[in-house]
């Protein structure tokens, strides 16, 4: 027969237990569960029971507790053995709410790491340059330091950034970058409309009623025109680290633009709008992957926009359209397929756009077969590998 254990054993194993849980919890959270005190409640119970010597059991119950979306339910069995078992997890995953892999990089380091490559990019967008801190003796190591993160981040390569707390950062950055471009481009349409000028033939005629009296003045100015965008972005293998990034920038796009439309493509084209409406970002790409089945397979960029042009664009384009095509040219397609599908495009709407994340490596020039057909019938061709160069396609929105 099994002597229990005294009173004063029994409480500090489940003070141990509870600071175990919280820790846990905590680090569930900084992965982007969404856990609360209920959930937290409820697994306390199942710890104080018999389940605790079952970790087997424990796990499927904890699954079934903390998991509320599909995303979740990959990542919850890496997440609880490296917590209660102790065992590795796969790279970009948060363990802790304190705690990294030794092998993740900050993003300093990462900055560090591409030492002057990125100072060059190929392109046609315009950046100012960054003015950076001299270290110099007298100067505290802190300072350096102090800088905002959002400012190393917009300057890092996002296949570079693995460490978790950074990718999250970059993603609220990325879908923070989408809402402001919107912001601004407003605030720059209302400053042409100060000091509007009088529409003196239609005072006059209100005038009459008044025996010829101007008692209101109507004035006039340039017609509000509303630019529409409509993204088209490559989720292909081949950007499989740019397209969480991406896809935070184009939900914040169709969060905030009044006219927007978002369209993904890999094998097939899918038009996801309607599920990156969703204000919260994790349900909008959740939503998104049950959409988009095969993401991560091949590219067929002209068969993509064959399809676009066939059943969507009479619908989402006209003369105010931008086209913006986030991917890297790597196309399966015949050269010529592109070619006539890209000059179809071209005549339905203003501007096209290709953003491609491979002009930020040093030494790269569009050399494919796909880039160089669809090249002549684009208008910019800008890099798109770090939040600044996305920060500078706002300027040349605000031109259309």
């Amino acid at each position: 027969m099994r002597t229990p254990l005294p009173l004063e054993s029994r409480e500090d194993i489940g003070a141990v237990l509870r600071m175990r849980l919280a820790g846990f919890v905590r680090s569930l959270r900084d992965s982007g569960f969404k856990v609360g005190l209920a959930e937290t409640d409820d697994a306390m119970a199942l710890i104080r029971s018999s389940m605790l010597h079952r970790p087997s059991s424990l796990k499927t119950a904890f699954r079934t507790l903390f998991c509320g979306r599909h995303s979740d339910w990959q990542r919850f069995d890496e997440l609880f053995d490296a917590y209660w078992l102790g065992r590795g997890v796969k790279s970009g995953v948060k363990v802790s709410g304190t705690s990294t892999r030794r092998n993740m990089k900050t993003v300093r380091e990462l900055m560090d790491a591409q030492g002057t490559k990125q100072d060059t990019l190929a392109g046609d967008v315009e950046r100012k340059p960054g003015e950076e801190d001299e270290e110099t003796g007298d100067t505290p190591s802190g300072r350096r330091e102090g800088a905002s993160i959002a400012e190393n981040l917009g300057q890092v390569d996002f296949r570079n950034i693995q460490d978790p707390d950074a990718q999250k950062k970059a993603h609220e950055l990325a879908e923070r970058l989408a809402r402001s471009m919107r912001v601004r481009l407003t605030r720059r349409d209302r400053q042409k409309r100060k000091g509007p000028r009088l529409d003196l033939r239609r005072t006059i005629r209100h005038s009459i009623a008044h025996g010829g009296t101007p008692l209101e003045l109507i004035h006039k100015g340039p017609r509000e025109r509303q630019l529409r965008l409509v993204v088209l972005l490559d989720a292909s293998g081949s950007m499989n680290n740019y397209t969480g990034v991406f896809t935070r920038f184009v939900h914040g796009i169709l969060d905030n633009f009044r006219e927007a439309e978002a369209f993904l493509f890999h094998t097939r084209l899918v038009h996801v709008s309607s599920a990156l409406s969703e204000r919260d970002a994790g349900r909008a790409l959740d939503r998104m992957g049950l959409m988009a089945q095969g993401v991560g397979g091949g590219t067929r960029i002209g068969e993509a926009l064959a399809d676009f042009n066939r059943w969507h664009a009479a619908r989402v384009l006209h003369s105010r359209t931008c086209v913006m095509i986030l991917s890297d040219g790597y196309d399966t397609c015949a050269p010529e397929t592109l070619a006539a599908e890209m000059a179809r495009l071209r005549r339905r709407c203003r501007r096209i756009v290709w953003l491609n994340p491979m002009i930020g490596w040093e030494g790269y020039e569009p050399a494919t077969a796909g880039m160089k057909a669809a090249l002549p019938h684009v208008d910019l061709f800008a890099p798109a590998h770090n939040l600044e160069s996305l920060a500078a396609l706002e300027p040349y929105l605000a031109r259309l």
